[in-house]
C-alpha cells in the first residue's frame, strides 16, 4: 500500500477519548517489547511515527495513528513483563479489554507474538479472549530476522501447538527487513475496505 499520509491523532486512556468518526480501526495486541511500535512504523514506512524503546512498558496510553486519513491504526499497551507497578498492569489490562470489546470501529486486531519464545499464560488468555469474543484477528509473529531461517519452522510450530492453531495461520514478520509486509497489508486492506 502507498502511504500518502500517516499522523499522530491521539492518545486516550478510555472510551471518552476514543476517535468517534466511524473511521475502521486496526488494534495491534502483544507483549511489552514484542515490536509493535516497530511493526507500525516499518508498515507505514515513518521511523519515528511510533516512539520506540528497548524499556518495556513504554507505551501507557491507548494511541491513535490516522493512515491516508482513510483508517486508523491502534497502538495499544503491551501487557506481560513491563517494568511497571502491578496496578499500572491492572489498568492497562482493563484498557485493553474495554477497548478490543467496545469499539464499534475495530476492524482488526494484529495480535503480535515474538518468535523466540514459547507463547505466555497472559498471551493464552489473550488467545483465548479474541477467540470467544469473535474478534477478528491475524497472529503476526515478529522478530523473525532474530531466527535463522532453518529454524524458523520449529519456532512456528511451538507458538502453533500453544494456540491450537495451524503453523498456517501465522504470519511472519520483520521490522528490520520488511519481510511479511505485503502479506500483512493484505489482510489490513481487506478488514478496511
Amino acid at each position: 500500500m502507498k502511504i500518502s499520509s500517516a499522523e499522530f491523532i491521539k492518545a486516550a486512556v478510555d472510551q471518552r477519548g476514543w476517535p468517534k468518526e466511524g473511521i475502521p480501526q486496526v488494534a495491534f495486541v502483544g507483549r511489552s517489547n514484542v515490536g509493535k511500535s516497530s511493526l507500525i512504523n516499518n508498515l507505514v514506512q515513518r521511523r519515528g511515527l511510533v516512539k520506540t524503546s528497548g524499556t518495556p512498558g513504554k507505551t501507557r496510553e491507548i494511541n491513535f495513528f490516522l493512515i491516508n486519513k482513510l483508517f486508523y491504526f491502534v497502538d495499544l499497551p503491551g501487557f506481560g513483563f513491563a517494568r511497571v507497578p502491578d496496578k499500572m498492569q491492572d489498568n492497562w489490562a482493563g484498557m485493553i479489554e474495554d477497548y478490543l470489546s467496545g469499539c464499534p470501529d475495530l476492524k482488526l486486531v494484529a495480535f503480535l507474538i515474538d518468535i523466540r519464545h514459547e507463547p505466555g499464560k497472559i498471551d493464552l488468555i489473550m488467545h483465548q479472549w479474541l477467540t470467544q469474543n469473535q474478534v477478528t484477528a491475524i497472529y503476526v509473529v515478529t522478530k523473525a530476522d532474530k531466527i535463522a531461517k532453518g529454524a524458523r519452522q520449529k519456532h512456528l510450530s511451538v507458538i502453533a501447538k500453544a494456540f491450537g492453531i495451524s503453523p498456517n495461520s501465522l504470519l511472519m514478520y520483520s521490522s528490520e527487513t520488511g519481510e511479511g509486509k505485503g502479506p500483512l497489508w493484505d489482510f489490513i486492506q481487506a478488514a478496511v475496505s
